[in-house]
């Protein structure tokens, strides 16, 4: 049998339903509001790669930081013979801990692009002789089903992704991971730290303008997938933090007033002036407050491992 498996769960045009879904729903709601996966086309990818390598973006740096140092402790802490690796991309992370788990029998990338998974799950088996590579395409903030695989599972959602979830949304896909696991099993949780102010935003708004780039790209996204006719110049980046919600928040902002017509929907969208469409929530964490969402939804805080400045945390939590 190869030890490389590509399985799809999401039907050929779930990615453009959900695209249309997502922006009917959006951009008729007061305030405007899209969901940032709908930054990452090709361009879009190309850009974060960009910006996780900028001076002001420290969270790829801080994780990556973390994964070197304790890859062992946390192959050690979770025993697992199946990683689970929830919007895998490229896998490039992931190697740091599978480098330090030799007795590893399965690999679960989850992802929805079928490109990334099969080039990275290719690499993958080339690499490291004995790896089964069970790839899913899957959008796993809809639930999944995992392949047969030996336990104890890791389950890994690594880069901070879950601030991109409101609470609530948060709460829901907690309690859905949990679903995953057996007693024994665990979940590696990537969280940013709540921190100074201004660092904060510095990350989200970079000198050279990376991220605004990032940030109009979704307006190009429509514009080619939903014959729109977003013009980005109109549109300028603002990144702000909420103290309240402790959470940065992308916006753009109708520089003039302006009505945009989106043809695949039918549908024509007025701007006024300095009206702000919300793109991302990125939240930012205080321990107390990850051990007590992790409660909630079932599953226990072991380890708690931090970068040298204590900017960003990796927690382990095992399902009771």
């Amino acid at each position: 049998m190869s030890p490389f498996h590509l399985t799809r769960t999401l039907p050929e045009d779930a990615t453009g339903a959900a695209l249309r879904a997502d922006v009917l729903d959006g951009l008729t709601r007061t305030p405007k509001t899209l969901p940032p996966k709908w930054f990452y086309d090709a361009h879009g990818s190309e850009l974060f790669d960009r910006i996780t390598e900028l001076p002001e973006y420290y969270p790829t740096r801080a994780e990556r930081e973390i994964l070197l140092g304790r890859a062992a402790e946390i192959a050690a802490a979770s025993g697992a013979r199946t990683l689970v690796e929830l919007g895998s991309g490229s896998s490039d992370k992931t190697r740091h801990l599978l480098d330090a788990m030799p007795e590893l029998h399965a690999y679960v990338p989850v992802d929805v692009s079928e490109s990334a998974l099969r080039q990275a799950g290719e690499a993958l088996v080339a690499e490291r002789p004995g790896l089964e590579v069970h790839a899913l395409i899957a959008d796993f903030t809809a639930g999944i089903r995992l392949p047969e695989t030996p336990g104890p599972r890791l389950v890994a959602f690594l880069g901070g992704t879950i601030g991109n979830l409101v609470p609530e949304e948060r709460a829901a896909f907690l309690t859905s991971v949990r679903a995953l696991l057996a007693p024994g099993d665990a979940l590696l949780l990537g969280t940013d730290l709540v921190k100074d102010e201004a660092v904060l935003v510095a990350a989200y708004d970079d000198a050279a303008g990376v991220t605004a780039a990032f940030n109009k790209n979704v307006l190009s996204v429509m514009n080619r997938e939903l014959g729109a006719d977003f013009d980005p110049g109109a549109f300028e980046h603002v990144a702000l933090w909420d103290a309240e919600r402790e959470w940065i928040e992308m916006r753009l902002r109708s520089r003039t007033a302006q009505t945009v017509k989106v043809p695949a929907l039918d549908l024509a969208v007025d701007f006024a002036a300095g009206e702000e469409l919300r793109t991302e929530v990125s939240a930012k964490f205080r321990r107390e407050g990850v051990t007590a969402e992790l409660a909630a939804a079932g599953l226990d805080l072991t380890h708690w491992w931090t970068d040298a400045e204590g900017r960003f945390a990796l927690s382990l939590s095992v399902a009771g």
